[in-house]
């Protein structure tokens, strides 16, 4: 099969669909890969990487959207990228189309195969597509709250884990899943007073035992959330609710309980965020202030490490896609109903409930779709 990598367009994007590793497994396996000249330098794998696992470099997006049958990509596919998407054609990326109307109605226009990394599950009902960028923001999200906090970047101007003589800051986690513990990590290394609320006891426990006394858990459904975040220093929002917009725990009305230069990591932005304020950032420009309290709403965090994160993205990918190339996307997702859950638009239809339900779509299940071809 013809896998094309196209270079990502977002802003300050760069990360790369598949490593020079990946491309190896893949032609060695008979498969074609073209990748577009230079779309990995940033990452750390330049053209010779590339040409040496057998792919083929090519010189632009067109000629990679034009000649593949699979695209793989990191990042949704922009205005320019769809206009180039042929029927019938496989996308397989983080869409998050929930976020995203006009995204969403264009795919469905295209009539292309549109899998999401991040509904793909697996047999716990977890994702693991979505989880190692999920662990990569999660800890960046410290990192970035931890800088904004300091006065040159309008912060607080404080130190999270405190100094001799001066007492730890506190941290609010909105989430327990995967950003949420590997935000803690982070938080807890620092030696702040760290807060992760979540509406599962069960997951709560289990965080309880990961971190020990290090961690404060909170149920949600019995904390006072407001006397929480009046409390707290830096608030991560790493809510989710799988290929669905993110719900808004924190409103506007809430901020002005917030400290003055206090922080908000909204790593739920993907989806929409979980803060009523919230509007995506870049990289070039990842903070604004609302009523004195500083937001981070960067929309792409990971590609802030791109070599680190496509590694581990490309870790969890390459097997999905090994087996969509080696047998079809038909054969595929019939066999497998976690990687039938990745199909959120095929040839026209939407197949993921919570988008469809988002924006008013009919719902057509993915095993009747494909029952449909």
């Amino acid at each position: 099969m013809r896998i094309g990598v196209p270079k990502e367009i977002k802003l300050q994007e760069n990360r790369i669909g598949l490593t020079p590793d990946s491309v190896k497994a893949l032609t060695t396996n008979g498969h074609k890969v073209l990748v577009e000249n230079n779309s990995g330098f940033e990452a750390g794998f330049d053209n010779d990487q590339y040409k040496k696992a057998g792919a083929k470099i090519v010189a632009n997006a067109e000629d990679i959207f034009n000649d593949s049958e699979i695209i793989v990509k990191v990042k949704e596919p922009l205005s320019n990228e769809v206009k180039m998407i042929k029927e019938n054609q496989i996308i397989f990326t983080y869409l998050h189309l929930a976020a995203s109307k006009e995204l969403t109605k264009a795919l469905v226009k295209s009539k292309a195969v549109c899998i999401a990394y991040e509904t793909v599950t697996d047999n716990n009902g977890r994702l693991p597509l979505l989880a190692p960028m999920s662990a990569v923001a999660g800890r960046m999200s410290i990192q970035a709250g931890a800088h904004s906090l300091e006065k040159t970047q309008k912060g607080r101007g404080i130190l999270l884990g405190g100094a001799p003589g001066v007492d730890p800051s506190t941290v609010v986690i909105l989430g327990g899943g995967v950003v949420g513990e590997n935000a803690a990590l982070i938080a807890t290394g620092m030696k702040a007073k760290v807060y992760i609320v979540d509406k599962s006891s069960q997951r709560l426990e289990q965080l309880k035992e990961i971190f020990g006394d290090t961690i404060i858990p909170q149920q949600s459904d019995k904390v006072d959330l407001k006397k929480l975040i009046s409390e707290c220093v830096l608030l991560i929002g790493g809510v989710l609710i799988p290929g669905a917009e993110a719900p808004k725990l924190i409103t506007k009305d809430m901020l002005k309980l917030m400290k003055r230069g206090s922080v908000i990591v909204d790593v739920a932005i993907d989806q929409g965020g979980c803060v009523e304020t919230s509007k995506p950032t870049t990289h070039a420009n990842p903070t604004y202030i609302v009523d004195n309290v500083v937001h981070y709403c960067v929309a792409n965090m990971p590609g802030g490490v791109p070599r680190t994160s496509t590694l581990a993205l490309n870790k969890a990918t390459l097997p999905f896609l090994s087996r969509l190339a080696d047998k079809g996307y038909e054969k595929t997702l019939k066999e497998d109903k976690n990687f039938l859950a990745g199909l959120n638009v095929f040839k026209g239809q939407v197949t993921y409930k919570a988008v469809a339900d988002t924006f008013g779509y009919k719902y057509i299940s993915p095993l009747d779709a494909l029952a449909n071809v």
